[in-house]
């Protein structure tokens, strides 16, 4: 699927882009802010290691494409991390304009307006030479970010890779569940696009274990990297659960941003179950949404909470309401069946007509299990090394959610490492500029 064959009339249409990507200008003159620091805090902030300071002053200069490829070097998924990455607490958070109370430089917007302008005229398929065919083949599990990455760079390094995802959208949460006033779905295929030009295969509708057997694909290629998302939003178990009124914030997300006409008619009252990144996420798309109350409900002190206080802050500004020590015990209905609130175990009852449960998902544990010597720890997650990927398992390797990754630079980052433990697993010589030589090892 491409950005233009998109069903029109969805939801996520009607929420403004947060960090709207800079004009020629403004890019420049932002650029010129930065100090190039000669020790920069940004780029030891940065989990894939850009080098920050040479691609703000090649933008600086006139120099976009030599900007997007330094970013891209180190990060092919460099612009969807310019737009979903918690730039707050990486690299702007380690600017040193913050030591001055001044404010950073804005390394997201500058790193989306480099990789954006490449992208939108078709410059970017022309950044990087690829090396002659080697012979090898590899199988990445699932079109998330882990895999997009780890194809990309063995495809610039000579490999036959194959993606096998088993929607019929590639990209994983960059298009399906990445909130829309960060990035729409257009812009994850647009990406994934990029990742094709690098000649990458992207099989969709193709379920590993359903449609090709796992150790099929173990067989038949010389590596396979297993790149899965996580599974179903996970539920509370509380009364009153099943029925309308209730849905899980990844599968309320998802249908807000693919479904035509999806809409949420009628709802004056949400609340949002969770205190994570994903709670916060849809908690402001609903209050964006003109859902007159919305309100977050948490189970312990704002605190203890694991989304970003960043994000929070915005979610409050934007009309969002957080309850704390708010446990819920029940969903209370009408004798139809209709939602009218939760009842939290304190006997406190919370009025709403839509409630969205974002308290985590399962893992995809039972697809990698069948192989020998891949390892699974009691959190369902691939044990893997930390540098490579490798499992315990000669051909295997793994990264992203299937290992415990949180966010798309740190997937991105698996997927490069990975990369790299397979042509070194191979007996593939990187050549001198290749692009995974860039970045943090």
């Amino acid at each position: 699927m491409t950005p233009g064959s998109l069903p029109p009339d969805r939801l996520e249409e009607n929420l403004a882009d947060a960090k709207p990507v800079y004009s020629q200008a403004d890019a420049v003159t932002e650029a010129n802010r930065c100090l190039y620091c000669h020790d920069a805090p940004c780029i030891t902030a940065c989990p894939t290691g850009i080098d920050i300071p040479t691609f703000i002053r090649k933008i600086g200069t006139g120099n976009v494409k030599g900007s997007a490829k330094a970013i891209l070097s180190a990060n092919l998924l460099g612009y969807s991390c310019a737009r979903v990455c918690p730039v707050e607490v990486l690299c702007v958070g380690a600017c040193v304009y913050n030591e001055w109370e001044r404010t950073p430089i804005a390394i997201g917007r500058l790193q989306r307006f480099a990789v954006e302008s490449q992208m939108t005229t078709g410059g970017a398929a022309t950044l990087f030479a690829k090396a002659p065919a080697n012979g090898k083949k590899v199988a990445c599990v699932g079109a998330g970010p882990a895999s997009l990455a780890c194809a990309g760079y063995l495809a610039l390094e000579g490999f036959a890779v194959t993606v096998y995802e088993k929607r019929e959208m590639p990209g994983g949460l960059n298009t399906s569940g990445v909130a829309p006033y960060k990035m729409d779905v257009e812009g994850g295929l647009a990406e994934v696009a990029f990742i094709r030009s690098l000649g990458v295969d992207i099989r969709t509708g193709v379920m590993v274990g359903r449609d090709v057997a796992l150790d099929a694909l173990v067989r038949d290629h010389d590596a396979v990297f297993i790149g899965v998302g996580l599974g179903a939003d996970s539920t509370l178990g509380i009364p009153g659960e099943d029925g309308p009124g209730v849905t899980g914030a990844v599968a309320w997300i998802e249908r807000l941003k693919l479904e035509p006409g999806f809409a949420v008619l009628g709802v004056m009252r949400a609340v949002v179950i969770g205190g994570g990144n994903t709670a916060i996420d849809a908690a402001r798309e609903l209050a964006q949404l003109e859902i007159p109350e919305v309100s977050m409900l948490y189970r312990r002190g704002e605190a203890d909470m694991s989304g970003y206080a960043h994000e929070l802050h915005h979610a409050r500004a934007e009309g969002v309401r957080l309850i704390e020590r708010a446990q819920p015990a029940r969903f209370e209905r009408e004798p139809h069946g209709a939602l009218t609130g939760v009842t939290l175990a304190d006997g406190r009852t919370i009025a709403c007509e839509l409630a969205v449960v974002a308290i985590g998902q399962g893992r995809l544990r039972d697809l990698a299990a069948q192989l020998p010597g891949v390892a699974i720890d009691a959190k369902g997650m691939i044990k893997a090394d930390a540098l490579t990927g490798a499992t315990g398992h000669g051909k295997v390797f793994a990264g992203g959610d299937a290992i415990g990754g949180e966010l798309v630079v740190t997937a991105a980052q698996d997927g490069k490492r990975a990369a790299r433990g397979i042509a070194q697993a191979l007996g593939i010589e990187l050549r001198a500029d290749s692009p995974m030589r860039a970045g943090h090892e």
